[in-house]
C-alpha cells in the first residue's frame, strides 16, 4: 500500500473510530511525550517512518552501525554479565559479601568503595571521619585490596571498580593482587571506571584539576594497551550523570561528548585511535520510561560508531563499538512500600537487555533506605537470571526492532543528542563547556522540571504522590558497625609500623618525579603500591604536584 492511501486510511480511522471513541472516554493527557520531552504519537504507521533506510540505520548485529548490538549472536552465544554492585566496611566483610554473590551464581564483580578512598584520603585522615566504609568498601593499602580479593582468582572473573580521581591507584593494586596470587597481568579482565568529567558534572568525587585528570586517565589508556591488554580503561559514565536529573537525551549527549573528549586526549598525546578505542567502555542508566530507554541504547551505539569512524577516522570495528554496562535507576527507588522498587527494577532490567546491555547490575528493594540486605541482594540478581533464562527475551537479537515506535523513536533521541554535542563543540568541547557550566546547568533544569511534574502529579510515582498507604517503619535494614573506623585505623598503623619505610619513601618520591615531567604516571604508583604505599600518601604527592580543583560558581 502506498504511503498516500495509508496516510489517507489514518486520517479515516482518527476521524472516525478514535474520535468517536475520544467523544465519550477522553483520553489521560492533552499531550503524551517521554520523559525526554519527545511527543509520543497516538498509533504509528510505516509513512512516519518515510524515507527510512533499513541498512543506514539498522543494519545487521555485529556490524556497523552497531544499532541491532555489537554481537552478531548477543545473548544467544553468551549471556550478558550479571555483575552485582557491592561493597561496604572492612575488606572481611565486601569478601565475604563477593563470595555469597558468586555461590548465587553471579557472574562478574563490581567493588564499591567508600568516599574517603574515592577522593583519596586514608581512612584515619581527620575528612574520613563518620565515613568510612559507610558507602562502599574502605580501601588504605595493597593490604586491604588482598583481603577483599581472599580466594577469588582473578584469572577466573572479571571485575569492574567505581573509582575516578584514584583510579590508576586501585588499577595499580587489582594488578599486583593479581601477581601475588600467579595471575600476569595480561589475563586480567575488567573495568576502571577512570571517568573524571562526569565527576565534574554530576557525582562530586574529583581531586585534581581538569587537566593533570585527563593525563591521570589517558596514561591508564597508554599503560593498559601495553600491560592490561584484556582491560576496558574507562567505563564512561551517563549514570551518574541521568541520577542527577538528566534526561534520556542529556544522558546520550553528555556522555558521548565526554567520550570524544577522552578520544581527542588520547589522540593529542599520540596515542593511535585503534589502539585503544577498543577498549573504551561506556556505563548507563536504565530508568523507568521503559521504550525511551530501549531506543536510547540503540541511539547511543549508532551515533558512537559514526562519531568514531567520521571524526576520528577509526579503521577497526571494534573501535566504532559502543559497549556498555547498565545499572537500574536508583533514583527511581521509594522509601515508600520499598517491595515495589522489585516491579521498577525489573522494567528498567528488561529495557537494558532489550536494549542489548553487555552487564547489568540491579538494585535492591531497600537501596532508598540503606545498604542492601543479603535478602534483597539475592531478589536483585534473581530478577536478572529470572529475565536470562525464563522469559524468552534472549533468544533472538534485537526484538523490537522494526517497530515503528521504537524506531522513530530511536531517531529522535540520536537526532537531540547530535544537537546538544554540536552546541558543546561550539564552546569548545565537554572540558570547556563543564568549565562554564552549562552541562550542569541542563542537568539542574531537568531535575527540577521533573520534581515540579511530580508535586503537581503530573509525573505519578506508586505509592509517593498516589496510591499511597500507612506504613510501619522498615525493619532489619543493614547498617555498618561505625566501629569499624577504629578497627581499620589500626590495621592502618600496623601496617606503617611493619612496612620497609624507606623503600616507600623512595616509591613516593618517584611518583614526584613522574607528575612533574611527562613520563606515565601508572609505573611508578604500581611500585608504590608494592611496597604498601597507602591511597593518602601517594594521593597527597600528587596534590603538592598538581593541586585540587575547587569548583566555580553557576549561575
Amino acid at each position: 500500500m502506498k504511503a498516500e492511501e495509508l496516510r489517507a486510511l489514518k486520517k479515516k480511522w482518527e476521524e472516525g473510530t478514535v474520535a468517536r471513541v475520544i467523544q465519550r472516554y477522553p483520553e489521560r493527557k492533552k499531550e503524551f511525550s517521554t520523559r525526554s520531552g519527545i511527543p509520543i504519537d497516538r498509533a504509528l504507521t510505516p509513512p512516519d517512518l518515510e524515507g527510512w533506510d533499513y541498512s543506514e540505520k539498522l543494519g545487521f548485529p555485529g556490524e556497523y552501525p552497531f544499532t541491532r548490538g555489537v554481537q552478531p549472536t548477543m545473548y544467544r552465544g553468551r549471556l550478558w554479565t550479571m555483575r552485582q554492585y557491592a561493597g561496604f566496611g572492612t575488606a572481611e566483610e565486601t569478601n565475604q559479601r563477593f563470595r555469597f554473590l558468586l555461590e548465587q551464581g553471579q557472574t562478574g564483580l563490581s567493588v564499591a568503595f567508600d568516599l574517603p578512598t574515592q577522593v583519596g584520603y586514608d581512612s584515619d585522615h581527620p575528612l574520613a571521619e563518620g565515613e568510612v566504609g559507610k558507602v562502599g568498601v574502605a580501601i588504605d593499602s595493597l593490604e586491604d585490596m588482598e583481603v577483599v580479593f581472599s580466594g577469588i582468582p582473578l584469572d577466573k572473573v572479571s571485575t569492574s571498580m567505581t573509582i575516578n580521581a584514584p583510579a590508576a591507584l586501585l588499577l595499580a593494586m587489582y594488578q599486583v593482587v593479581g601477581e601475588k596470587q600467579g595471575v600476569s597481568p595480561d589475563k586480567l579482565q575488567g573495568t576502571v571506571q577512570n571517568d573524571i568529567l562526569k565527576e565534574y558534572v554530576a557525582r562530586g568525587t574529583y581531586i585534581f584539576p581538569p587537566g593533570p585528570s585527563m593525563r591521570l586517565v589517558t596514561d591508564i589508556f597508554e599503560y593498559c594497551s601495553k600491560t592490561i591488554p584484556l582491560w576496558n580503561t574507562i567505563s564512561i559514565s551517563g549514570y551518574h550523570i541521568r541520577e542527577a536529573g538528566a534526561t534520556a537525551v542529556q544522558e546520550v549527549a553528555f556522555t558521548l561528548a565526554n567520550g570524544i573528549a577522552y578520544v581527542e586526549a588520547a589522540v593529542k598525546k599520540g596515542l593511535d585511535v585503534d589502539q585503544f578505542a577498543g577498549r573504551l567502555s561506556f556505563f548507563f542508566n536504565s530508568h523507568m520510561d521503559f521504550f525511551e530507554e530501549v531506543a536510547k541504547f540503540r541511539a547511543a551505539r549508532r551515533l558512537w560508531a559514526r562519531i568514531m569512524k567520521e571524526r576520528f577516522g577509526a579503521k577497526n570495528p571494534k573501535s566504532m563499538m559502543l559497549r556498555f554496562h547498565t545499572q537500574t535507576a536508583g533514583s527511581s527507588l521509594t522509601a515508600q512500600q520499598p517491595d515495589n522498587n522489585v516491579i521498577r527494577t525489573t522494567l528498567e532490567a528488561l529495557a537494558a537487555v532489550l536494549g542489548g546491555t553487555q552487564s547489568l547490575h540491579t538494585n535492591s528493594r531497600d537501596e532508598a533506605l540503606s545498604l542492601p540486605t543479603e535478602d534483597s541482594v539475592r531478589i536483585a540478581l534473581r530478577t536478572q537470571q529470572i529475565i536470562a533464562h525464563e522469559s524468552g527475551v534472549a533468544e533472538t537479537v534485537d526484538p523490537l526492532a522494526g517497530s515503528y515506535y521504537v524506531e522513530k523513536l530511536t531517531d529522535e533521541i540520536e537526532a537531540r543528542a547530535e544537537e546538544y554535542i554540536k552546541k558543546i563543540d561550539d564552546m569548545g568541547g565537554a572540558p570547556a563547556a563543564i568549565e562554564r557550566g552549562y552541562l550542569q546547568r541542563e542537568i539542574q533544569d531537568s531535575a527540577y522540571k521533573y520534581q515540579k511534574s511530580v508535586e503537581a502529579k503530573e509525573s505519578l510515582v506508586v505509592g509517593v504522590n498516589c496510591f499511597e498507604v500507612k506504613e510501619e517503619p522498615p525493619k532489619g535494614l543493614l547498617r555498618v558497625n561505625p566501629e569499624i573506623a577504629e578497627a581499620q585505623k589500626k590495621r592502618l598503623k600496623d601496617l606503617k609500623a611493619r612496612r620497609d619505610s624507606r623503600a616507600v619513601g623512595q616509591a613516593l618520591k618517584e611518583i614526584e618525579n613522574a607528575a612533574r615531567g611527562d613520563s606515565n604516571l601508572v609505573v611508578p604508583v604500581v611500585e608504590a603500591v608494592r611496597q604498601y604505599a597507602t591511597i593518602g600518601e601517594i594521593c597527597d604527592v600528587l596534590r603538592n604536584v598538581f593541586g585540587t580543583y575547587r569548583p566555580g560558581a553557576f549561575i
